[in-house]
């Protein structure tokens, strides 16, 4: 019966759903026991956008290095050496997430069908090339980015009917600002926000121009470490983070007007 139950797809969310629910009650009797002074256990979820390039490549073997799993959202890019990264994420026990297809957010912010179109798109490929479905995506920009033409809680609802959970971050190193961060300014970023949370999901990026922070890595993760923090990749059954959630009695708009 139990295996019926796991094969059937809306029992399979049901039990996500209540993984979730009795994850979430632990977290906040963790958040509680913080705060009283009882505990100081805390979670951290590393994350990566824009990949994948070469500075994947040098993060994975860190990751590797000290044990840590993380979690990539990642763009869609062909040839060997993209393809070889997300075979690499997957091999080596990481999350694959979804970041886009093309990352141009004129074209994928346009309507809900052409969101679709790229999502789509991203995960087939992705599948293809690993044989895993994602079923995690992180909005280029967040959800709460300011350029989106369609209002997010369409795209949310989209995610939402495909079975997919879309996650944004408490904690970034500073690496998508624009400003001139060096390593150790990045590890100052995410050490200063961690003991906010109990549960941190830090941004941070893979993309070509992103050195610095593939030499951040190692101490924030050493630091982590010895603060005793559990670092762990993403899955369906971690409560997400969101900056934008979907409203309670948010009844899906009429999409003819894209």
């Amino acid at each position: 019966q139990v295996l019926v139950d796991i094969q059937d797809p809306e029992r399979m969310k049901e039990m996500i759903e209540e993984v979730r629910v009795e994850y979430g009650q632990t977290i906040r009797q963790l958040e509680d026991m913080i705060k009283a002074g009882q505990s100081d256990y805390r979670i951290c979820y590393l994350t990566f956008d824009d990949g994948p390039s070469s500075n994947t490549a040098e993060i994975l073997d860190i990751l590797k290095e000290y044990n840590v799993k993380a979690t990539f959202f990642v763009t869609g890019k062909t040839g060997d050496m993209a393809e070889e990264m997300y075979r690499r994420i997957v091999e080596e026990g990481h999350t694959l997430g979804m970041h886009s297809y093309s990352h141009r957010y004129s074209v994928i912010y346009e309507s809900v069908d052409a969101f679709a179109e790229d999502l789509t798109k991203l995960q087939s490929y992705l599948e293809e090339v690993t044989g895993v479905k994602p079923m995690l995506y992180r909005f280029p920009g967040g959800s709460s980015n300011l350029v989106s033409k369609t209002d997010m809680q369409d795209l949310i609802a989209y995610l939402h009917e495909q079975g997919i959970e879309y996650y944004d971050w408490n904690v970034a190193c500073g690496d998508a600002t624009g400003a001139a961060l060096d390593a150790e300014d990045m590890v100052d970023n995410v050490m200063n926000d961690i003991p906010l949370y109990t549960n941190s999901v830090v941004l941070l990026h893979d993309a070509t121009d992103k050195k610095d922070t593939v030499r951040a890595l190692p101490d924030i993760i050493t630091q982590l470490q010895e603060q005793g923090v559990a670092l762990k990749a993403l899955d369906e059954t971690v409560e997400p983070v969101q900056h934008i959630k979907v409203e309670p009695t948010f009844i899906e708009r009429d999409r003819s007007r894209n």
